[in-house]
């Protein structure tokens, strides 16, 4: 059994990973790499192997970063399923739709710039088409459920608390006469927020494949990182502003939604208008309540009795039209805008922020981790100066971060994670995370006797 490590090795997104068993070839994840532009292009585009060559695709979650190179996939030759849970099926429909979409109107705007500066036209990532092809290959499979994507290989989803229907993949594999098992965390959401069930842990494996995007630091609580987040919202309130969010539009927007309708309810605030500024958003949210044996108790009951804080409350406004999206652009604050995509990459935000960073009384509130060389990143690092579409703009926006809104486990967490296989696990391998993060992560796992600990590189080949 080999592990080729195609994407998210060394780095957060992109994540991919090649199993290659019994003769046969599964692929966990398909996701896009976010970086330097014209670096990320290259990168998405081009595969180090042969989608041809693959039996199976195995999906940990519907974010972009896991499954949004799908339709380059199908496009250059893979014929096969994708297995994901049901719910990350559904969403994947809209979002790899919703992506395409994107990618081909950012490469037209992109156009019209080029075109007056008599620079040749670039061609989207994908298309439309492209996208519908790889959702035709989706197969849901429900959490727990065993099935077999190749001889002699049994495969499981289990809940990993990180989105809606989001998993952790344990694959149990006979070859030549002997058992292994391997557990791909995915990405590993958090006990303590709103919405979903906690994580399951993993439990009996030979190998641990797991992410490490926050192993050098913990999140503050989400209490804390609510007080944070009302401080803001008050202040900028008060002086009239705009308030910018930068979010994905499954998970961390109904999040974000849910403690703006806190903040009302309370009093800390006046209703004001909250637009969530993405179809994917809207399309999403109706999605949610599709699914209510996926979220906790409390959100069951919240969705049963159709009054989710997150879904419907007065002065939420979800904005699908173009035309809207452009309005918003004349709007007065106080208001809140939240938009995809979480880093700025792509979409609408990138309007939004290029209409509303030269003001000083505006915010710019980043509720996640941002990849080095994306916008999101320039705007924590607080760049005087950033580009949006190519031209160059102010930031005198006042730009705060509070990653305790993370759907991400912390470094506390992520221990408590691996700890569930000392002394069982032959080998733990480190993904999903910067060098740093990594690098402290493993000291962390390696004080407390957990591993033996590998930090793979890309593409590099490890038989197990």
């Amino acid at each position: 059994m080999k592990i080729i490590f195609e994407g998210a090795a060394q780095t957060v997104t992109g994540s991919r990973h090649l199993i290659e068993v019994n003769g046969h070839k599964i692929l966990l994840d398909c996701g896009l790499f976010q970086g330097k532009r014209d670096q990320s292009y290259i990168k998405n585009q081009n595969f180090e192997f042969d989608p041809a060559s693959l039996d199976a695709v195995i999906l940990s979650h519907a974010h972009i970063d896991h499954n949004g190179n799908l339709p380059n996939l199908v496009k250059n030759g893979y014929h096969g399923p994708i297995y994901a849970t049901p719910p990350t099926v559904t969403l994947g429909e809209i979002m790899l739709q919703d992506s395409a979409h994107i990618q081909e109107q950012d490469a037209l705007y992109v156009n019209k710039k080029r075109a007056k500066r008599g620079l040749p036209a670039v061609e989207p990532l994908y298309t439309l088409k492209d996208a519908l092809e790889a959702i035709d290959r989706y197969y849901p499979v429900k959490y727990e459920e065993a099935f077999s994507p190749v001889p002699g290989v049994t495969v499981r989803f289990f809940n990993a608390g990180h989105i809606l229907g989001s998993a952790a993949i344990r694959i149990d594999v006979d070859e030549n006469g002997q058992h292994k098992s391997l557990w791909f965390s995915g990405d590993i959401g958090r006990k303590d927020l709103p919405l979903l069930p906690e994580p399951v842990f993993p439990s009996d494996v030979d190998y641990l494949l797991m992410e490490c995007t926050y192993g050098d630091e913990n999140h503050d609580s989400v209490d804390m990182a609510y007080e944070k987040f009302k401080a803001i919202v008050v202040k900028t309130v008060q002086r009239g502003g705009k308030i910018i969010i930068p979010a994905f539009a499954v998970g961390r927007t109904q999040e974000i939604v849910y403690f703006l309708n806190m903040l009302i309810s309370e009093g800390a605030i006046a209703p004001l208008s909250v637009y969530v500024d993405s179809p994917l958003a809207v399309a999403a949210s109706k999605i949610f309540r599709g699914y209510p044996e996926y979220f906790d108790e409390e959100t069951f009951d919240f969705i049963r009795k159709e009054k989710h804080p997150a879904l419907d409350f007065t002065g939420l406004r979800y904005v699908s039209s173009v035309e809207e999206s452009k309005a918003l652009n004349d709007k007065k604050g106080p208001l809140v805008i939240i938009s995809a995509s979480g880093m700025a990459e792509a979409g609408r935000i990138l309007h939004h922020l290029k209409n509303n960073i030269e003001d000083q009384n505006n915010t710019v509130l980043i509720c996640g981790w941002q990849a080095p060389n994306t916008l999101g990143r320039r705007l924590v690092d607080r760049d005087p100066i950033v580009r949006i579409f190519g031209e160059e703009y102010d930031l005198r926006a006042e730009v705060v971060t509070i990653n305790g809104l993370s759907a991400h486990a912390g470094q506390d967490y992520l221990l408590q994670y691996a700890a569930a296989v000392k002394g069982r696990v032959k080998k733990i391998f480190l993904v999903h995370g910067e060098e740093e993060a990594a690098t402290i992560f493993q000291a962390k796992l390696n004080e407390a006797g957990i591993g033996p600990v590998e930090y793979p590189t890309y593409q590099q080949e490890v038989e197990i």
